[in-house]
């Protein structure tokens, strides 16, 4: 499923918040709002820019990072993977 990187959350739709956060963040990333190598926005801003509460924005973040899009690092935050050509 494809998400638009303005998108809100859409609390009463069918895919879970976590999901649509997690799909607007990819479409962020290949938009080029986050470079390779660069940190995405904090949870916290996340959490506000959103709506969310923080457990759904790490689950959204968690997904990501299995999929291999963002990496994180202890103390630091969460940051974009290099793309791999696949």
């Amino acid at each position: 499923m494809d998400f638009d990187p303005d998108a809100e959350i859409d609390h009463e739709g069918p895919v879970t918040p976590y999901q649509q956060l997690a799909g607007i963040l990819r479409a962020r990333i290949a938009r080029g709002d986050w470079q390779p190598g660069r940190a995405i926005a904090s949870e916290t801003s996340l959490v506000q820019q959103y709506g969310l509460a923080r457990s759904t924005v790490r689950r959204a973040v968690a997904v990501l990072v299995e999929e291999g899009a963002v990496f994180t690092v202890p103390q630091r935050g969460t940051y974009v993977a290099e793309k791999t050509e696949g």
